[in-house]
């Protein structure tokens, strides 16, 4: 492997790592808070950074070397300081961080770390894009709900019913149940 694309591999598992702490530490404020569905969310992002950090780390493995992270304690606001914090690291990771780690990856031939980036890269914008609503209507947040989250890219859906998964095509009845 590439010493450039170890690299990138090496930072996302570290940034997927924090946000997968990140996400947990948010889910519990929601919790105290009475954002019931807010909570889950993170719950659901929060396993899709695991699917996404371990299988980064699978790749550094790959290569002969072991993954690091080093986590950072997350600064827990308020529940919409947080979903504004998981819009703003979630939009970073897909307009720059990952676009950026996917085209070295496919200027250098790796294809394994390319099709994780851009599993990622996808599964980041749907995040945003649920926080976004999440605070748009916060108060809609506060009964129980499921998100549904693949296993393989981190995708997470809010219902059932769509049959595969739209970023990598896993059947749905292989996506996690996060309440």
């Amino acid at each position: 492997m590439n010493d450039t694309t170890l690299a990138n591999l090496k930072a996302a598992f570290n940034g997927e790592s924090n946000a997968n702490a990140a996400y947990a530490a948010f889910a519990k404020k929601a919790d105290a808070e009475g954002y019931a569905a807010a909570a889950s969310l993170f719950r659901s992002t929060c396993k899709a950074e695991e699917i996404h950090f371990t299988r980064e780390g699978d790749l550094v493995r790959k290569a002969g070397e072991e993954p690091v992270a080093t986590i950072n304690p997350p600064e827990v606001g308020t529940t919409a300081e947080n979903l504004q914090h998981g819009i703003t690291g979630e939009t970073y990771e897909t307009d720059e961080m990952y676009p950026e780690f996917l085209e070295q990856a496919e200027k250098l031939g790796e294809r394994a770390a390319a099709k994780i980036f851009t599993y990622a890269m996808k599964a980041e914008a749907v995040h945003a894009k649920l926080y976004t609503a999440a605070l748009a209507n916060l108060e809609s947040m506060k009964a129980p709900k499921a998100w549904y989250v693949c296993p393989y890219c981190g995708n997470v859906e809010p219902v059932l019913g769509f049959g595969h998964c739209s970023i990598c095509g896993a059947m749905e009845k292989d996506f996690l149940e996060i309440a």
